[in-house]
């Protein structure tokens, strides 16, 4: 446990010097980039260790792996913050509005409809962003780029201020950069601040672009432990 929390540390500081020197390439102060540590798959005493490292926003794919982990630690870390970026069934609407502080996959009218009704029943909404499917791949989540102004602007409607930004993950394989400044062009002429995008494989680029949120999780945790199915 002790190796595992130095080299979760060490990553961490890693992560955020690189952070640093491609804002700064780009001109924009370090603040204005909040990383998103992704511990999907990893056990909680990981997110333990990435905690007392100093860090406090983290990423989960799965709502109820989330709900596993989180609840407790929020409760000895109260400035921690979840994001909630897997793509999400409208049956773990309830409970992902109950746990979360973000949502970043709101993708379709039928998504809006369960977190309006979990909304209701729980008495709170959390931030949400729109997914946009920017390389319109069929087997992926995300409103599909052609449907995206449409679908922000009507989710803009419904709920107001709580819709803070956009966020996708770009075609493996393909240079992402076309993709993030796509998803930038969508957020600017929307208004909309937060951009989630970026990677470990490409987050310095994503903040060149005008990322202002990057979800990093191997980087920083390392590879997903051995016989965990992929995402």
């Amino acid at each position: 446990m002790e190796m595992v929390a130095v080299s979760i540390s060490r990553a961490l500081d890693e992560v955020r010097g690189q952070i640093e020197k491609a804002a700064q390439t780009a001109g924009r102060p370090s603040d204005s980039v909040t990383l998103v540590a992704v511990s999907k798959f990893h056990p909680a005493y990981a997110v333990e260790a990435a905690l007392h490292a100093g860090q406090r926003v983290f990423g989960e794919n799965r709502v109820q792996e989330a709900a596993e982990k989180f609840p407790r630690l929020r409760a000895q870390y109260p400035d921690l913050r979840l994001h909630l970026i897997g793509g999400l069934q409208t049956n773990k609407a309830r409970e992902a509005v109950r746990i979360a502080d973000v949502i970043e996959s709101l993708d379709r009218p039928s998504l809006s409809d369960a977190l309006a009704k979990a909304a209701d029943q729980e008495g709170r909404m959390p931030d949400l962003l729109v997914e946009v499917n920017t390389g319109d791949e069929p087997q992926k989540f995300g409103v599909p780029r052609e449907k995206a102004d449409a679908f922000i602007r009507m989710t803009r409607e419904r709920f107001g201020e709580k819709l803070c930004g956009l966020m996708c993950i770009p075609p493996a394989g393909e240079d992402p950069v076309p993709h993030f400044r796509f998803l930038r062009s969508l957020a600017d002429e929307h208004d909309l601040p937060v951009r989630s995008m970026g990677m470990s494989a490409d987050y310095p680029q994503a903040i060149a672009e005008g990322a202002t949120l990057v979800r990093v999780g191997t980087a920083i945790f390392g590879e997903r432990p051995a016989g965990v199915a992929g995402d």
